[in-house]
């Protein structure tokens, strides 16, 4: 592997609006295809990144359950202060997620990952020494989220916006999906492990394992090679930040894949909030079936996306990026309607057969699309602009799911479920329409150097 050229982004053109023939101009340091594809991991500065990455991911989903455990059963908060506490780490993404986007188009990736890293595993680890010293409160726990919270805004952002410095345009698609490969399998697996490891030495012990993980994180990210990135922008070059930021948002949704595509998934994430929130109730309320069930079908679900991503560069090369994402979200929401018209009066086990091939169908669709769409997202998107586009997708796709999973209560408390699932099918398939109507439906990542 030839050695990491240091680069300082390329400043954006007067309209920031590159077209199609524009596409790789603001390459970062492996930007430029070197040649026929070869498998990412092989590649040392990107698979220390998916090592940082899968450790963030198990810390994420270790972690959900470990607060959860910690918020109802430890510091016996009521419904309203779990609303609360959640909502702390999920407020940090609307107030400060454009302005991330900004600032880490301004440094380099490297350092931004390894503080936030550290900064996580050291306000995570509060929480244990807190308890031991007898002082943890619900509001000492609220603070240390929304801190963590905060930090780990800055940590997507720039995870999201680093990959094309580390792979060639060609291994774009693959290198995605080795990431949504490694999160599926994280977020499938370690929410058991992180309730086996709660239930035999307690939620705050199972935050000092979360904290022990970022570290891990940060390990690999130190190791990373320095020149593995391009330039921080000089101090001379920065424009005022809310300038970047509007610039940012106007990019994001101004360019003819960019916008369409960013639209289309902000719906996806409303229809996905309502469908995870029905679902739930479907299953364990209506069905009235055991949470070990619910775990099943859920489970489902992780082992379609884990089979999902392993097709994803296949199906990219044979349909091209643009069209898998429409693919796989018109199979999307062919799947949720398919749950709509479960036999509610079949026998247990066959019940549950259903909708568990229902939500593998759905992660299928889910892991086979996200690598293309972040691909695409990447190919696009000059260097100098990737953080901002990255912080301005994730900061409304929050809130389009907490949109949504309002919508999915109030649509639940109103109609019947079945009548509220062909609604869910329906918005996804307007997700679908916004997609298919626009340039993303022939955007594919081209395999020359632009």
């Amino acid at each position: 592997m030839g050695k990491f050229r240091r680069l300082r982004p390329a400043k954006l053109p007067t309209s920031a609006y590159p077209g199609p023939g524009e596409r790789g101009r603001y390459r970062g340091a492996m930007g430029q295809s070197d040649g026929a594809a070869r498998e990412p991991l092989r590649r040392r500065p990107f698979r220390l990144f998916w090592l940082s990455t899968t450790a963030g991911s198990a810390a994420l989903a270790i972690g959900a359950v470990a607060v959860d455990v910690l918020v109802i059963d430890v510091l016996s908060a009521s419904e309203f202060e779990v609303g609360l506490v959640r909502a702390a780490q999920l407020v940090p993404y609307l107030l400060v997620g454009l302005v991330a986007g900004a600032y880490v188009d301004r440094w380099r990736r490297r350092p931004v990952l390894l503080s936030t890293h550290l900064a996580q595993a050291g306000l995570l680890l509060a929480i244990p020494l807190l308890h031991v010293l007898g002082l943890l409160t619900l509001p000492a726990a609220v603070a240390v989220l929304f801190l963590a919270g905060c930090c780990a805004v800055f940590t997507a952002a720039a995870e999201q916006s680093w990959v094309p410095d580390l792979v060639p345009r060609t291994e774009l698609v693959a290198a995605n999906a080795r990431v949504a490969q490694s999160m599926t399998v994280t977020q499938s697996l370690a929410p058991a492990a992180a309730g086996g490891l709660t239930s035999l030495l307690g939620a705050p012990v199972a935050l000092a394992a979360v904290s022990l993980t970022r570290l891990g994180g940060a390990l690999a990210v130190a190791r990373m090679p320095r020149t593995a990135e391009a330039e921080e922008v000089p101090a001379a070059e920065r424009e005022p930040v809310l300038r970047a930021v509007a610039r940012g948002v106007r990019f994001t949704y101004g360019h003819r894949v960019l916008g369409p595509l960013a639209v289309s998934t902000h719906v996806w994430f409303v229809a996905n909030a309502v469908a995870v929130v029905v679902l739930g109730l479907l299953v364990l309320r209506t069905l009235a079936l055991p949470a070990a069930a619910y775990g099943l079908i859920l489970t489902a679900a992780g082992v379609g996306g884990v089979a999902g991503a392993l097709l994803a560069t296949r199906l990219a090369r044979l349909l091209g990026e643009g069209r898998v994402v429409v693919v796989s979200r018109l199979v999307c929401a062919l799947g949720w309607a398919a749950v709509a018209f479960a036999p509610v009066t079949a026998p247990t086990a066959l019940l549950v057969t259903y909708l568990a091939l229902c939500q593998a169908v759905i992660g299928v669709s889910m892991g086979a699309e996200e690598p293309s769409e972040m691909g695409l997202r990447h190919d696009v998107t000059p260097r100098a602009m990737l953080g901002r586009v990255s912080a301005t997708y994730r900061s409304a796709n929050r809130t389009a799911a907490v949109v949504g999973a309002l919508a999915g209560g109030a649509l639940a408390t109103a109609l019947p479920l079945r009548t509220t699932l062909l609604v869910v099918a329906a918005v996804f398939l307007a997700a679908v329409a916004v997609a298919a109507c626009s340039g993303v439906r022939t955007a594919r990542i081209a395999d020359d150097a632009g």
